[in-house]
């Protein structure tokens, strides 16, 4: 594979354990970097996502998902992935997100019952679909979480709804090691 400097260098694939380090250091450093400076520009983002570290830690979040017994249009679970081989699939995505040849497949949609007796639609993105987006989010939700009020629950990482949690100043349970809580703190 090409990098950017033209020359053939060989991707060095972390264990999962070692991954879950890197990210973390990352988002704990986008966080960071969102919290000192509102008007932060994050230039780098698209590096973060094809990082090694970062697809080993998505692939691993969708691999431990339930949905990973669950087939895209593609047909591949994320089993079939691993039997075939983790290391060589996300060099697959790499390239492509990198060469900007990346392009999603359309969702496998089912019906599932609700309650009531109506149906409504469930999209089953493909493996490689989920483990972009997957990507994606471990290194876009450090970035906007510094924009959150400590007081806002709603689809935030470790925090559920207002009758769990309760907000009293500092108290609040926090996803990032240095994020800013407390009402004196909010922006």
């Amino acid at each position: 594979m090409s990098g950017e400097s033209g020359v053939d260098v060989p991707v060095v694939w972390p264990d999962a354990d070692m991954a879950w380090l890197r990210v973390r250091k990352m988002q704990t450093k986008l966080h960071r970097w969102a919290v000192a400076d509102h008007s932060f520009r994050f230039d780098d983002v698209f590096n973060f996502v094809c990082d090694p570290a970062t697809l080993v830690m998505a692939f691993e979040r969708v691999a431990g998902n339930t949905g990973a017994r669950t087939a895209g249009v593609d047909g591949v679970r994320a089993a079939d992935v691993e039997v075939s081989g983790v290391h060589a699939h996300l060099n697959h995505i790499r390239s492509s997100l990198r060469a900007g040849a990346f392009r999603p497949l359309p969702v496998r949609e089912r019906m599932i019952p609700k309650t009531g007796g109506k149906l409504r639609r469930l999209g089953i993105p493909t493996v490689t679909d989920r483990v972009v987006q997957a990507a994606l989010k471990l290194v876009l939700e450090p970035i906007f979480e510094a924009d959150f009020r400590p007081c806002s629950y709603g689809f935030r990482p470790n925090l559920v709804s207002i009758t769990r949690y309760r907000y009293r100043g500092n108290s609040i349970p926090t996803p990032w090691p240095d994020a800013l809580t407390g009402p004196t703190q909010t922006a």
